[in-house]
């Protein structure tokens, strides 16, 4: 009953944060395109057939649809949800052309794609700040008040009364902000800056990875098995310090928390490219609703600031130079104003085609990932 009961919280729950995220992305590309002059023929959250739906006073029709894994903004002149242009684009009238997608100019096509991605990155921009402005932001500095014996802070120097200021050149201004870089160095070499008294330091340490107990009892990943986290063996017993924020600062703030997120995100794609971080690490669909679940049953604001991660990730993977993707419209885009011309209808088809095959590629392998990892 209890499994029952799990399944029911983990599928709702990211159907609910899907359907959400797919709108505000989806939104992005309409309201651009209303604002070039683009009829909109269908709004869709899901795909395949429709299970509710109205049309309204401009003719696009709102609706549902069975298969609620995305969704699609199709515009006046496309042949597919993909956006790929219909080969009957030639064939129409100068009325129809002057709220064709395809018919408008570059810059316009270029700013109603990239509007998608653009507008879950802000989406999650005012989810943060709305939680920094009611609640503050955890802001305590990044003090060493302990080295642990043994540990790769003690190897390298690090000193109680230290304070970190920078890592490989970025800036460090809280204690969280270290561990962030900590988390996801993936045992890769930090280069430290670190004030100490009246001078400035540079030290070298690589972070280690480290079973994690708490209270002398092993804390548990959800295999069961012992958590294993990169640390470096520092402690910090510094008071907490809670920032308030006007709205103006809490914005700002949410615009920085964003930056490092969607940076490390970067980081840690790389790292799986070079090899450093192993790609066993992707999720799918499956690892996503075991997440939006658990943080559902955290409450609704822990659920609501897992959203703002995964619509920060799927803002960031649209913009990937793909076909099928966002990234790979304005890559397309980019050969046009490169070349002077479009692309050939086959050659963007040949290039969808591609795409298609590595995003399934990639779901099937993520999904796999997601079976191994919660023994199913």
């Amino acid at each position: 009953m209890d499994s029952l009961i799990n399944a029911v919280i983990y599928v709702t729950s990211f159907l609910a944060m899907l359907s959400i995220l797919v709108f505000v992305h989806e939104w992005g590309h309409f309201i651009i395109a209303r604002l070039n002059g683009v009829k909109v023929d269908v709004f869709s959250i899901g795909f395949g057939p429709e299970i509710w739906g109205r049309t309204d006073k401009k003719g696009t029709r709102w609706k549902f649809s069975y298969f609620p894994l995305g969704g699609y903004v199709k515009f006046f002149g496309d042949a597919s949800e993909a956006s790929t242009p219909s080969g009957s684009l030639d064939e129409m009238s100068e009325e129809d052309k002057k709220v064709s997608f395809h018919h408008k100019k570059l810059y316009q096509r270029a700013a109603i794609v990239f509007a998608g991605p653009i507008a879950n990155l802000i989406f999650a921009v005012l989810i943060l700040a709305t939680f920094f402005y009611l609640y503050g932001q955890i802001n305590t500095p990044a003090v060493v008040s302990q080295v642990v014996e043994g540990s790769a802070a003690e190897e390298a120097g690090l000193q109680s009364g230290d304070v970190i200021v920078g890592v490989d050149g970025s800036e460090i201004k809280r204690f969280n902000d270290l561990r962030i870089e900590v988390l996801y160095s993936a045992g890769e070499s930090l280069n430290l800056e670190v004030s100490r008294g009246q001078e400035t330091i540079s030290l070298v340490l690589t972070p280690r990875l480290t079973k994690i107990s708490r209270d002398g009892e092993p804390v548990l990943d959800e295999n069961g098995k012992q958590l294993e986290l990169y640390q470096i063996g520092v402690q910090n017993s510094v008071e907490r310090v809670i920032q308030e924020h006007n709205i103006g600062s809490a914005l700002w703030a949410g615009v920085l928390e964003t930056r490092v997120i969607v940076v490390q995100s970067l980081r840690g794609i790389r790292q799986m490219i070079v090899g450093t971080r192993s790609v066993k690490e992707l999720s799918g669909p499956i690892g996503i609703a075991k997440i939006a679940g658990e943080s559902a049953k955290k409450g609704l604001d822990y659920w609501i600031r897992v959203m703002a991660l995964v619509s920060i990730s799927l803002g960031m993977i649209n913009l990937f130079p793909i076909p099928m993707l966002d990234g790979g419209h304005l890559l397309f885009y980019g050969f046009e104003a490169v070349l002077g011309r479009k692309l050939s209808e086959r050659t963007q088809e040949f290039g969808f085609r591609i795409g298609i095959v590595f995003i399934l590629g990639l779901m099937i392998f993520a999904t796999f990932n997601d079976i191994l990892k919660f023994n199913w």
